[in-house]
Parts: C-alpha cells; structure tokens; sequence
C-alpha cells in the first residue's frame, strides 16, 4: 500500500461512522433521493478507503445504498465493514493486454445492468474510460467522472506514448459523452486538456480541489525544535513523483553542510517500472542522503515532527499529500506542474521550482530552512487555505448534491 493508498485518520473516523451506522439505513424522508443506488468504481479498494469513503458515508447519511466495485484486495473487507455492498472487478495495473483490458468493460457493463445503479461515480483512469463506455451502454441514468490526473500517458513525450495519447482521447470522448453527468475536475490545466482534445462540455465541469482533508485529524501544531530542519516528502517512491529529484537536492544539501534532514515516506511499488528498487532507497540511506520511513500510516503525525513538505511530482491531479501538509499548517515546496501548483498559493502557502531541478529545489528547501518566521508564516496561511477550501465535511457535501441533481 503506498501513502496514496494508505489508511488515514480520516478513513478511521470513516470506520467508526461505519461501524455505529452498519445494519442500519437511513429512514426514508431523510433524503430527496433515499432509495436510491449510488455506485463507485475506483481501481484500488485501499485508494477508495483513503480518497472516498468520507464522501460515500456523507451518502449514505443521505440515504442512498451505497456500492463500491474495485479489484479485489485486503481493503475489501474494511469497505464491507463500513456497511457498504462491493463486487469485485477484474482489473489490471498495466493496459499492455487488449483482452484483458475488454475483460474490464464487460465486467463493468454486466454490473451495471444486474445493479442498475441511479447514479455511478467513476474515480482514476481506468474507471473513468472503461466505467464511461459502460455507463453510456447500459443506459445509467446519472454518471460522475472524477478526473484525479491524466497519467503517465500525457506526461510521456515518446512518438509510442504520442499514438496511444490519440487513442485515449478518442475513449475520453466517447467516456465523458453521457448526456447527464458531470466531470469533476482537481485543477484547471487538467480540465482544459480535455476541453481542447473535445472530449468535455462547459456544463458538465465541477471544479473541486481534491479528496479533501480531516480537519480535526490534521491539525496545525507548533514546529519542533530545530536544528535540523526536517523536509518530508510523502509519495510512492516514482520517477514521476520526483524521488530522484528529491534525493538528489538531499545529495546537495548534504554537501554543503546545511541543517537539513531529508525525510521519505512510502514505499516501492513493484509492478511500476517507474519506481525505485529496495536496493536503490538502501543505497540512498546508506549514503546518508535520505532518511526513509517506508508506508506509514500516521501522516498528520510526521507532518507535525517536520518543518517543511516536499513534493517535487513531474505532474498531479491534486496531491492529497500536499493538501494534508497545508491542514498541518507546514509550508510546502513543490513543482510548477498542473496539480502541485493548484495545491498551494504560491509565495503565500508555499514555493514553486521548476520540474526535474534538484538543484532548484535544493536551494528553495535551504531558503525555508534558514528562515523560520517566513515558513511558519506560510504554514499558518495553508491552513487557512485548508479550511477554505479542503474541509472533507465541504467536499462530502458538493458530492452528495452532485448526486441529488444527476439522480433527479
């Protein structure tokens, strides 16, 4: 399980909402819609216990049977115990087998039909393109497409990842065409890709800035004692997330005596080609370069024993990582990418570098480590932003309203 995926306090609250509510339902005046089916579809049952089960409780409060279809996994059983049906999707990490992606859409179009969901919420890529397709096929009267990153293929600048990038946008058109859905939206560059390559209509966008935050989990303590300064960057431990990046500026820093503990968390993810190896984060230790903690559930916790958080990613949805570091009231340095710069306000909450710049980002990294009174300002002006804008209760109820209008 990566950081990304991992249980927050957010997702243990969840449970406990779960566990008082479960053998119960809502009863039927509680809601406009009570009554009526709402199913997920999210590739990774643990990516839906740490991005949406806050927003599938608000839901189910609100008096719609909830289901979630993901790939099986551990987290199955924690989505079940929150009272809430799942069904089990073949799906695989990789589209490199057609027949297998094919095995995908019939899957999803059978569910749909036997379910005959009043509204499907889509969440990452595949649910988003396959989920569409099916959508559309089996008449489902409301759909929501949650566009969380538009991945690896519109980051690649290969001729190969050029010829697939066309075929994607051709299922992003078919996908997003149900004539009543609504196609939320994490930052604006994002949204005008689409736009641009045809496949989004003006009114379906939903612009909401990320899977929102705990509040009460995430609070904004005190920096410790410093020296050092602890930088921590919370990611899966990708090329594309910037880890090399990372510890590279750690490499510099390190060798210019500055006070700075370089700080990573999550793990290796095996079935990524773009991910570091156990053997390269033991090197990277060994070197004195990095400290790194592996998959750690207790974010709000290692925010709170840091000064600053690092997110150097070549491009994002909206990093919920950043937005966790805004809640703890931490000053962020990340790069100028769609998603990361969408997550902070820059020179206000944070620092902006350029992509793919360790020595860049080395020296932003100094410059907060030298001046406490200005990082501290920063962190106190992210949480505001938090509380403006990333408040999961706020986010929980822009969905279920969502839901009202498309089940309507």
């Amino acid at each position: 399980m990566s950081p990304a995926d991992r249980p927050t306090d957010e997702y243990r609250r969840a449970r406990h909402e779960g566990d008082a509510g479960s053998g119960s339902r809502p009863a039927a005046g509680d809601s406009m819609n009570a009554g009526h089916r709402l199913l997920f579809v999210v590739n990774n049952p643990a990516f839906f216990m740490s991005h949406r089960a806050p927003v599938a409780l608000a839901a189910r409060r609100a008096g719609y049977e909830v289901h979630v279809a993901t790939m099986d996994g551990p987290a199955v059983a924690e989505i079940e115990a929150l009272g809430m049906t799942h069904h089990v999707i073949p799906m695989t990490r990789s589209g490199k087998h057609p027949l297998q992606e094919l095995a995908t859409l019939a899957a999803l179009l059978r569910l749909f039909r036997r379910l005959r969901p009043r509204v499907v919420h889509l969440v990452t890529i595949k649910p988003v393109l396959y989920g569409g397709i099916a959508a559309r096929l089996a008449r489902v009267h409301g759909m929501v497409a949650a566009i969380s990153g538009l991945g690896f293929v519109f980051l690649s600048r290969s001729f190969k990842m050029r010829m697939v990038r066309a075929v994607v946008a051709r299922l992003y058109r078919i996908a997003l065409g149900h004539p009543n859905s609504r196609v939320i939206f994490q930052n604006a560059s994002d949204r005008d890709l689409l736009k641009s390559l045809g496949a989004v209509r003006d009114e379906q966008v939903v612009m909401i800035r990320g899977a929102g935050v705990d509040l009460r989990a995430c609070r904004a303590l005190p920096e410790p004692p410093e020296p050092p300064v602890v930088a921590t960057m919370v990611a899966r431990l990708l090329r594309d997330k910037g880890v090399r990046e990372f510890v590279e500026a750690a490499r510099l820093l390190r060798e210019r005596g500055a006070p700075v503990t370089m700080q990573l968390v999550g793990g290796v993810d095996a079935g990524n080609p773009a991910s570091a190896t156990p053997e390269e984060v033991a090197r990277w230790q060994q070197a004195g370069y990095v400290r790194a903690l592996g998959e750690r559930s207790d974010v709000a916790d290692l925010y709170a024993a840091s000064h600053i958080a690092v997110l150097p990613s070549y491009r994002e949805g909206l990093p919920k990582s950043l937005i966790e570091a805004a809640a703890c009231g931490r000053a962020v340095v990340t790069t100028d990418v769609p998603g990361c710069r969408d997550a902070i306000e820059p020179g206000k909450t944070g620092v902006l570098v350029p992509v793919r710049d360790a020595q860049a980002l080395a020296e932003a990294i100094a410059r907060l480590a030298s001046d406490p009174a200005g990082r501290q300002a920063m962190g106190a002006a992210g949480r505001a932003l938090a509380e403006r804008e990333f408040d999961i209760e706020k986010v929980a109820r822009t969905h279920v309203a969502l839901y009202d209008e498309l089940g309507a």
